[in-house]
Parts: structure tokens; sequence; C-alpha cells
């Protein structure tokens, strides 16, 4: 039977957009009707403008800053004192107060949901969750919510008792979300587009040289540090560095003057490029870098930004699924293990294969059966 399903993301970075908008798809797929909705929207008159430019300022501009904001708010913390005699709903006080923001909101999703009638709300960016889990606890939001969590580590900004299912990447995720909020959870894996898996086309980097293509990815905003001095590492160890800099067009300008190097903007054809490539840079943990591994592209997490961006590469690392480099001499030897085929590169693949295990839709669309 066809339902409806609002899906609330946020335009921070391309990553929560591009979940949403894919899940979106595999439920309209399906004939149900989707709603997207932007949750920094629901706030009041220019507050969510204002939060998204100055997370984006800080990442790009003082990343020792949103270091300091990420560990004081959202980092997960030590258990309190009592807390494992609490079972399910440990620390259940401590992450309702987080943030005044979602109380901001609720105002506009209560209206937007009486309007829309929706059969369920999916969450797939913290904010949201936060709002709706708030609302769903109080009695304020009437139907079922679920929330996709696209970190490989979870932050406490993810953590809201109130929502009725938490979908997870890995099991280690869903562990740390059903310890400290008694959720029911599922692990479904990364939510990625089919065309990922797609054929290969060569050429698309431009050069018709036989060096081994290494995507380095900056995400939407172009965030990184050395960026440059990476991608001329490379060159010179003799691989075709291709810069991906999202929509920032002074750091495209200054890779394309990088020797032996591509330097691309915002690209439509990823699917293709990370096909006809065989390795990717990655420093955020982010949708690149899964959209990577279901292409069977190998990822090497280099130089992570601030916050979430280090645990999230930590974390993708300790599931086995990416590797890390901790100097660029260790980054040049990992591209050495994995550009080429072999034992490695295979082991390194199955793995990161092994995540895409189920359908988050299929969990979304069977919550409104419960």
């Amino acid at each position: 039977m066809a339902r409806r399903f609002m899906v609330l993301s946020a335009g921070m970075g391309a990553g929560h957009d591009a979940v949403a908008g894919e899940l979106a798809r595999r439920l309209a797929a399906e004939g149900h009707e989707v709603l997207v909705r932007d949750a920094l929207a629901l706030l009041p008159a220019g507050v969510g403008r204002l939060l998204r430019s100055s997370y984006r300022f800080s990442v790009r501009h003082v990343p020792l800053l949103y270091a300091g904001v990420h560990a004081l708010f959202l980092a997960p913390g030590e258990p309190a004192e009592g807390d494992e005699a609490a079972g399910g709903q440990r620390g259940r006080g401590r992450l309702l107060d987080m943030s005044p923001l979602p109380a901001l909101a609720e105002d506009r999703l209560r209206a937007l949901v009486r309007d829309w009638k929706p059969d369920a709300v999916v969450s797939t960016f913290h904010l949201a969750a936060q709002i709706t889990g708030r609302m769903r606890d109080r009695g304020t939001l009437r139907v079922p919510s679920a929330v996709f969590v696209t970190d490989f580590a979870v932050h406490r900004g993810w953590l809201q008792p109130g929502n009725d299912l938490y979908l997870c990447v890995t099991a280690s995720c869903a562990e740390a979300v059903r310890s400290a909020t008694g959720a029911r959870t599922a692990v479904c894996g990364p939510v990625v587009p089919p065309e990922f898996g797609g054929p290969a086309h060569p050429g698309t980097t431009g050069s018709p040289d036989s060096r081994p293509t290494v995507l380095i990815c900056t995400g939407a905003w172009g965030v990184g540090s050395g960026l440059t001095r990476t991608a001329q590492a490379l060159a010179r160890h003799g691989c075709l560095p291709v810069l991906l800099c999202g929509r920032d067009e002074r750091l495209r300008r200054r890779a394309a003057a990088v020797p032996g190097a591509v330097a691309l903007g915002w690209v439509d054809d990823l699917p293709q490029r990370m096909a006809s490539a065989r390795l990717l840079i990655d420093n955020a943990a982010g949708q690149t870098a899964v959209q990577a591994l279901a292409a069977g592209l190998p990822v090497v997490g280099y130089r992570p930004m601030a916050g979430h961006g280090a645990t999230g590469v930590r974390a993708m690392a300790a599931e086995g699924v990416t590797v890390s480099a901790g100097s660029l001499g260790e980054l040049l030897w990992r591209v050495d293990e994995l550009v080429v085929s072999g034992p490695l590169r295979e082991r390194q693949l199955a793995r990161a294969a092994a995540l895409f295990r189920d359908d988050a839709a299929r969990f979304v669309a069977e919550l409104t059966a419960v």
C-alpha cells in the first residue's frame, strides 16, 4: 500500500542531502509519495542560514575552533555515574537537553506534518533527529520517526531517545545508539545511488597517459589542509592526482597550477570518474567516501578535517573498510599497496562491499506497518 513519507535533511555540505535524495528516490520507486525538506528552514528566519554559514566558515578557516565545539557539545562522553544501572535509558536526561535549537523548530514541523499528513518522518541530519525525537517523546509528533545516521562515529547530536528507529551504517554504530538511548536500531549500511556500481568509462580525467588516477576529495565546500602539496607529491610519485574541489573556485585555480595534476570544480559525473580511478584520498568519512566504496574504489583517510571528520576517518579505518595514513610517506606507501591489483586491494574491497547489507528504504517503509 502506498504511503506518504517526509524526509528531513540539511544543506550542510552535500552529503545529508545526497542521502535524503536517494532515500526519497527508493521510496518513490516503490510507489510511495515523498516530501523532502531542509530542517534548517524549520528554524526562525535567518537562524538556519547563520548556522550553515558559521559552520562553513569554521571548518574552512578556523578548524581548531570547530574541533573544540565538536568536542564540547557533540563528541561522545564518558557515562555518568549510575548510567549503567539505567539500562536502555543510559544518558537519557543529558541527551535531551543538548541544545535549544530543536525547540525553535518544533512549531514549524508540527504545522508541516499537520498540513501534509505523512505516515512517517525520516531524518538524515542530526538536528532533525533532535527535533523529531523531542516531539515523539512528548507526543506532539504522532507518526513514527526514523533516523538514518550518516556517520561512522555516532556523536551526541544524533542521540534522541524519542525516535522510533535508528538506521545505522555499521553494527558498531547501532550498538552505540542502543547503549546511549535504548532506541530500536537496524544495520543497513550506507545509502548510495545505484550508478556508483556502474561500468568504467576510461578517459574521464581528460588525460591520455597511463598513470593510475587518484582522486582527492574535499567535499562540496573544498575543505582540507595541504591539498595541493598532496597533489604535488602524488604527481611526483607517478600518479595522476585529480583534486575534486567542490564549489571552491579559488582552490580549483590553485590546484590547476600543480604540474601533472587535474583540478575539477563541482562534477556531475562522479560515478564515472570513480569507475575509472584506482584510489580515493578522503578527509571527512562522508558520502564521497562511501560512494567510492560502493564503486569498488579503495579509500585512504589522510589529513582529516577537524571534529567529526577526524573521528569518522578513524572509525572507518577501525571497521577495516578503509585505511588511514598519518604522514605523507605513509600515504604514498598506502597508494603503492592499493592502486595495483592484488590480494591487499581485493581484501580491502571485499570488506567495503560487506558494508552494503540491506536497503534503508525497506526499513522505513516497514516502520508504518509496526
